[in-house]
């Protein structure tokens, strides 16, 4: 089973609670992130060694080995292992990054991870967690690029053009947010095959439709 939330954290806490722990075998956190550690690049994988939230912690698994991670670099991806941080709303400033960066010791930061972590803590299921970043520390979001992003995931192409007509200056910033957007898109991709046979051990996810993911 595969859960697409949306970037809306209460919207996947509500998709959550529809399911039977029984039927799933595991829970994976599988998207985008937000870089704050600013040597990841857009594009790099982020393999989650524990989730935090707020003063909540949750460990994930670990069985993805150093071999595994090398194959993957040598498919042009970098991976490394690190903390993700949870968030409630889209972290936006490069000085918003920082801060977090700061205050958790995170590599990344999304707002779907630490949700999926605990309902796979709640529920008695194993979990791990891979991001893809999206945006790295040093970028500040545009706002347009927040608010053109639909309920259902979409991107608002007339907003977008709204905007830019009535200020030509974002353009750049979108441009630049698009390219590593689509870098990450294609990393995520690449990372799919990966994911399913290495993170966790291949025999506790053997079958697509016993897994639960929670997708940015």
């Amino acid at each position: 089973m595969v859960i697409c939330s949306s970037s809306d954290p209460q919207q996947l806490r509500s998709l959550l609670t529809v399911f039977d722990p029984t039927s799933i075998r595991g829970v994976i956190s599988f998207g985008v992130a937000g870089g704050l550690d600013p040597s990841l690049k857009a594009g790099d994988i982020v393999v989650a060694t524990e989730v935090t939230a707020g003063d909540a912690r949750w460990l994930a698994g670990l069985s993805l080995s150093e071999a595994h991670i090398a194959r993957a670099a040598l498919g042009r991806r970098r991976v490394v292992r690190g903390v993700l941080a949870g968030a409630e709303e889209v972290v936006v400033a490069q000085a918003r990054k920082a801060a977090l960066r700061r205050s958790t010791g995170a590599a990344a930061v999304d707002m779907e991870s630490h949700i999926a972590a605990a309902y796979a803590t709640e529920c008695g299921l194993p979990f791990a967690a891979l991001r893809v970043i999206s945006d790295p520390a040093h970028r500040t979001l545009p706002s347009l690029a927040k608010d053109a992003i639909k309920p259902n995931g979409d991107i608002d192409l007339p907003l977008i053009l709204r905007g830019v007509a009535r200020n030509p200056r974002v353009l750049r910033g979108l441009v630049s947010t698009g390219i590593e957007f689509n870098l990450a898109l294609r990393s995520l991709r690449g990372a799919r095959d990966f994911l399913l046979s290495s993170l966790l051990g291949a025999d506790a996810f053997a079958e697509t439709e016993a897994l639960a993911a929670a997708e940015a």
